[in-house]
């Protein structure tokens, strides 16, 4: 163990949670340490409280620095262990026909950790969701594995993944284990029940509308079979919010590429799953609460959580309920209170 400071850290659902602290080297044994422990893509970084595991991580940079006095420390920065899959390809052709989507992802996971030097240690258990998938994915595209499977989540009917990090309540061993939740990751059953005024100290509720279209289509792969015609990519069909456009709302044009896609049905599924979530303004409000008011954990992503807000702005009070999809701790130091912010969608 190597003592830190300046510790930061957060997870999410659906992207890659990073940790930044600095590790202080007062002395030629610490120093000593620290070159044997911290190496850039090969450390795993554990944050703890008590024997509790918060968050955990492979460290990708490291930065030494000095001061004029000569005070010498180290800056790390880790990401979340679903990191460790964008530096992994798939360099063979992989082929599923209506195989369960939870067992491609696995498949997957198997894939990477079957390789020499491949093993990191993720775990996964065999819940499925009963939706087979149809899926090829070409050597030649080289593609990360962690896109695939965020790929794979993102249709109808897919799904959200994480890779928890925590303790073994029998064993006491540190766990890195793979979750799925479809169409997504539901943690808990009784609400947290949060105010503002109350534990909540402050909030940020943005409304972003620049991603936001009524009507919608996807490209997929091109055909290049036929050398003799102009190569064009596989279209998903046009989809239109018709009530919207009636409503009075201007036409709002979106598309995505899917390059590795060449089965129009998958292409249609992820076109229709990116027009719903575009067809509203995004808003993911972020609040920061007091922790010494309120037990929070980083185990809090997926639970629900019943938002109360009472100010110029919800003069007759909000009341609702918004799913917990990140969190971001900082802990206390130098007189600053512990605080977590959390970051909320509608359920």
């Amino acid at each position: 163990m190597l003592p830190l400071t300046e510790v930061a850290f957060d997870d999410y659902l659906g992207k890659t949670g990073t940790a930044s602290a600095t590790v202080p080297v007062p002395n030629r044994q610490l120093a000593q340490r620290v070159r044997a422990a911290v190496t850039p893509g090969r450390t795993a970084l554990w944050i703890e409280r008590g024997r509790e595991i918060w968050w955990g991580g492979g460290v990708w940079t490291a930065s030494v620095q000095s001061t004029d006095r000569g005070f010498l420390s180290i800056q790390v920065r880790a990401g979340t262990f679903d990191s460790y899959l964008d530096h992994r390809r798939l360099l063979d052709t992989f082929e599923a026909r209506q195989v369960e989507q939870f067992d491609i992802a696995r498949q997957l996971i198997d894939y990477a950790q079957h390789a020499a030097g491949g093993d990191i240690g993720i775990e996964y258990r065999t819940e499925t969701s009963g939706m087979p998938r149809d899926r090829v994915y070409s050597r030649y595209d080289v593609p990360s594995l962690r896109a695939l499977i965020d790929q794979l989540g993102k249709v109808q009917g897919g799904f959200e993944w994480h890779i928890a990090a925590f303790r073994d309540p029998e064993s006491g061993r540190r766990v890195k284990r793979l979750r799925f939740g479809s169409p997504v990751i539901r943690t808990g059953g009784a609400d947290t029940l949060l105010d503002h005024p109350g534990p909540v100290m402050s909030y940020t509720w943005p409304v972003d509308a620049t991603g936001q279209a009524n009507v919608w289509q996807s490209r997929g792969a091109s055909d290049n079979t036929n050398q003799a015609a102009e190569s064009v990519p596989l279209l998903s069909d046009l989809l239109v919010d018709d009530a919207a456009l009636a409503a009075g709302w201007p036409r709002l044009d979106g598309t995505s590429d899917y390059s590795t896609v060449i089965e129009k049905p998958t292409l249609d599924a992820h076109a229709r799953a990116d027009w719903d979530a575009a067809r509203a303004p995004l808003t993911i409000p972020e609040i920061t609460v007091h922790m010494s008011r309120v037990p929070l954990s980083p185990a809090m992503l997926g639970t629900t959580i019943r938002l109360r807000i009472r100010d110029l702005r919800w003069p007759d009070g909000l009341d609702e309920r918004y799913r917990s999809v990140g969190t971001a701790i900082t802990p206390p130091e130098r007189g600053r209170p512990e605080t977590a912010k959390l970051f909320l969608e509608a359920p």
